[in-house]
């Protein structure tokens, strides 16, 4: 192993211990910066103190240029931001004494306002689950909590059963989620996704623990084991065909429905930023940003003054 591998070796301990990112961060980081040191080796550098800037250079020139087909902007920027992040590390762990990526500027994104379906979109996509059979019980509660809560993907499936917290009643009350980071957050369930919940661990959840080994997570495949993401994505593709909505959503599309509905209904921007988990607000901004399209089309479509 290359001086250079062993220290990109200690740059993802770095950010997976020190800075808590999640396997999936880590992973798109190695995969990225894998591809950047084919490139350096390639030039035949091997130690961290041999890159210049003008190597730095010829791996952004290389991602605009490549045979096999030019990145888009935005992949071209996340790897460009890995590249840089780790020059910066080298800096502070005294493996280099200058930054060469520092002057590396990524392609200026496009600004993309989030996909969110409308009230009555989700509904039907949520009663494409109605059955009360084990898979649909099981289906139910998951598109529910989603639009209840706003969860990322990855937090609904990593979730396990005494992550969902009841009243006194012992009915399920709030969600107990786990964002980027290890960061926690308490989510309210609103009644339906309460009900679905608890139809879902009465009559279904107990069915599919039989058919695997002992696990905690709340939703179980149909041969017992923890859903994964994969799965729920599937799960979400055949309800959403279920429900002919003539369109493609995504696990993604229930959190920004879950957000641009609240701020569409009057939710204040920072309860929904808490409810969301984002540290900054200004993520969260975005989906005013929505709101006011819509409120612009309405306007535009209803006053006879605005054409």
């Amino acid at each position: 192993m290359s001086e250079l591998d062993t220290a990109v070796d200690r740059y993802l301990r770095h950010v997976s211990i020190e800075r808590g990112l999640s396997q999936n961060t880590v992973a798109a980081y190695r995969r990225d910066l894998g591809q950047y040191l084919a490139l350096l080796a390639g030039r035949g550098i091997s130690t961290p103190g041999a890159i210049a800037q003008a190597d730095v250079s010829a791996f952004s020139v290389e991602l605009r240029t490549r045979q096999e087909g030019a990145l888009t902007a935005s992949s071209t920027a996340r790897m460009l931001s890995s590249v840089r992040s780790f020059h910066r590390f080298l800096l502070d762990e005294g493996l280099v004494a200058v930054d060469v990526a520092v002057d590396t500027k990524p392609p200026k994104l496009a600004s993309r306002l989030p996909k969110a379906i409308t009230v009555d979109q989700m509904e039907s996509v949520l009663n494409a689950a109605g059955g009360d059979d084990t898979q649909s019980l099981r289906d139910r509660a998951l598109l529910e909590l989603l639009y209840a809560t706003g969860a990322r993907i990855s937090e609904a499936v990593d979730l396990n059963v005494d992550d969902v917290i009841g009243s006194e009643g012992g009915s399920a009350d709030v969600v107990r989620l786990f964002g980027k980071g290890g960061k926690q957050r308490i989510v309210p369930l609103g009644s339906f996704a309460r009900t679905a919940l608890d139809a879902y661990l009465v009559r279904a959840r107990p069915l599919l623990a039989t058919r695997g080994t002992s696990t905690p997570a709340l939703f179980l495949g149909l041969r017992g084991q923890r859903v994964s993401r994969q799965n729920a994505w599937l799960i979400i593709r055949a309800r959403a065909e279920q429900a002919k909505l003539g369109i493609e959503i995504s696990p993604h599309t229930f959190r920004h429905s879950f957000a641009t509905h609240l701020l569409a209904g009057g939710a204040d921007v920072r309860v929904v930023q808490e409810l969301l988990g984002h540290s900054s607000v200004a993520t969260t901004q975005i989906y005013t940003l929505v709101t006011a399209d819509t409120l612009r089309d309405m306007y535009t479509t209803a006053h006879p003054r605005a054409r």
